[in-house]
């Protein structure tokens, strides 16, 4: 029985050897070159999509901060006043 499970498990391992190994083949350097302009220009456009979220958060954030400023400066002068 052990020797059994024994080679059912070597033959499960060698076929999962063998598909990984049909998955990942070598590549050459022209589809390596595009892999990374491919790759490059996703990262690209994370970033830019990054930087134009952050720069719409810093907007809402100093229209906030300008309207809390104005509420600030207007019930200053109704309390003068």
């Amino acid at each position: 029985m052990k020797r059994f499970a024994t080679l059912v498990l070597l033959a499960i391992l060698s076929l999962v050897a063998v598909s990984a190994a049909e998955k990942n083949p070598r590549m050459t350097p022209e589809q390596n070159a595009r892999q990374s302009r491919k790759d490059a220009k996703k990262q690209q456009k994370m970033l830019k999509k990054a930087n134009k979220k952050q720069a719409k958060a810093a907007k809402k954030y100093a229209k906030q901060q300008r309207k809390e400023q104005r509420k600030a400066n207007k019930e200053l002068r109704q309390r003068r006043g």
